[in-house]
Protein backbone atom coordinates (compact mmCIF):
# COMPACT_ATOMS: atom_id res chain seq x y z
CA UNK A 1 0.00 0.00 0.00
CA UNK A 2 1.36 3.40 -1.02
CA UNK A 3 0.59 6.44 1.18
CA UNK A 4 0.08 9.79 -0.57
CA UNK A 5 -1.66 12.12 1.90
CA UNK A 6 -1.93 14.91 -0.68
CA UNK A 7 -4.60 16.81 -2.56
CA UNK A 8 -5.63 15.20 -5.85
CA UNK A 9 -8.00 16.12 -8.65
CA UNK A 10 -11.67 15.41 -7.98
CA UNK A 11 -11.99 12.42 -10.34
CA UNK A 12 -8.87 10.56 -9.15
CA UNK A 13 -10.78 8.25 -6.73
CA UNK A 14 -13.13 7.22 -9.59
CA UNK A 15 -10.17 6.56 -11.87
CA UNK A 16 -8.47 4.41 -9.20
CA UNK A 17 -11.67 2.40 -8.64
CA UNK A 18 -12.16 1.93 -12.40
CA UNK A 19 -8.65 0.47 -12.46
CA UNK A 20 -9.82 -2.20 -9.98
CA UNK A 21 -8.03 -0.73 -6.97
CA UNK A 22 -9.26 0.68 -3.68
CA UNK A 23 -8.35 3.98 -2.08
CA UNK A 24 -9.05 5.82 1.14
CA UNK A 25 -9.96 9.49 0.90
CA UNK A 26 -11.18 12.26 3.15
CA UNK A 27 -12.56 15.71 2.45
CA UNK A 28 -10.36 18.52 3.72
CA UNK A 29 -11.80 21.41 5.72
CA UNK A 30 -11.60 24.84 4.08
CA UNK A 31 -8.48 25.69 6.09
CA UNK A 32 -6.80 22.37 5.32
CA UNK A 33 -7.76 22.65 1.66
CA UNK A 34 -6.05 26.03 1.34
CA UNK A 35 -2.82 24.71 2.86
CA UNK A 36 -2.99 21.61 0.65
CA UNK A 37 -3.51 23.82 -2.41
CA UNK A 38 -0.42 25.87 -1.51
CA UNK A 39 1.56 22.64 -1.23
CA UNK A 40 0.08 21.42 -4.51
CA UNK A 41 1.11 24.67 -6.20
CA UNK A 42 4.73 24.09 -5.16
CA UNK A 43 4.53 20.48 -6.41
CA UNK A 44 3.03 21.44 -9.76
CA UNK A 45 5.45 24.34 -10.32
CA UNK A 46 8.37 22.01 -9.63
CA UNK A 47 6.95 19.45 -12.06
CA UNK A 48 6.58 22.16 -14.71
CA UNK A 49 10.12 23.40 -14.14
CA UNK A 50 11.37 19.83 -14.57
CA UNK A 51 9.27 18.80 -17.58
CA UNK A 52 8.47 22.18 -19.20
CA UNK A 53 5.34 21.03 -21.02
CA UNK A 54 1.85 22.41 -21.55
CA UNK A 55 0.16 19.69 -19.47
CA UNK A 56 2.20 20.58 -16.37
CA UNK A 57 1.51 24.26 -16.99
CA UNK A 58 -2.22 23.46 -17.14
CA UNK A 59 -1.88 21.72 -13.76
CA UNK A 60 -0.39 24.91 -12.31
CA UNK A 61 -3.32 26.88 -13.70
CA UNK A 62 -5.86 24.46 -12.20
CA UNK A 63 -4.26 24.86 -8.77
CA UNK A 64 -4.37 28.65 -9.17
CA UNK A 65 -8.09 28.40 -9.93
CA UNK A 66 -8.50 26.27 -6.80
CA UNK A 67 -6.66 28.84 -4.68
CA UNK A 68 -8.80 31.63 -6.11
CA UNK A 69 -11.93 29.63 -5.23
CA UNK A 70 -10.64 29.10 -1.68
CA UNK A 71 -10.25 32.86 -1.36
CA UNK A 72 -13.82 33.43 -2.61
CA UNK A 73 -12.99 34.35 -6.22
CA UNK A 74 -14.15 32.67 -9.42
CA UNK A 75 -11.97 31.59 -12.32
CA UNK A 76 -13.41 34.55 -14.21
CA UNK A 77 -12.44 36.92 -11.37
CA UNK A 78 -8.86 35.65 -11.55
CA UNK A 79 -8.70 35.99 -15.33
CA UNK A 80 -10.17 39.51 -15.17
CA UNK A 81 -7.59 40.52 -12.53
CA UNK A 82 -4.86 39.12 -14.78
CA UNK A 83 -6.23 41.03 -17.79
CA UNK A 84 -6.42 44.30 -15.82
CA UNK A 85 -2.88 43.93 -14.54
CA UNK A 86 -1.66 43.06 -18.03
CA UNK A 87 -3.44 46.12 -19.45
CA UNK A 88 -2.03 48.42 -16.74
CA UNK A 89 1.52 47.02 -16.46
CA UNK A 90 1.97 44.73 -19.46
CA UNK A 91 2.78 41.06 -19.68
CA UNK A 92 6.07 39.19 -19.95
CA UNK A 93 6.21 38.54 -23.71
CA UNK A 94 8.97 41.02 -24.56
CA UNK A 95 11.53 39.60 -22.13
CA UNK A 96 12.42 42.96 -20.63
CA UNK A 97 15.02 42.71 -17.86
CA UNK A 98 15.20 45.73 -15.55
CA UNK A 99 18.86 46.21 -14.70
CA UNK A 100 18.72 49.38 -12.59
CA UNK A 101 16.81 52.57 -11.90
CA UNK A 102 18.65 55.89 -11.33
Amino acid sequence: MKIYDKLVRDKIPEIIKADGKQCDVEIASAEEKYILLENKLKEEVNEFLEDKNLEELADVMEVLFGLADSLGYSEDDLLKARDKKKEDRGGFKDGIVLKSVK
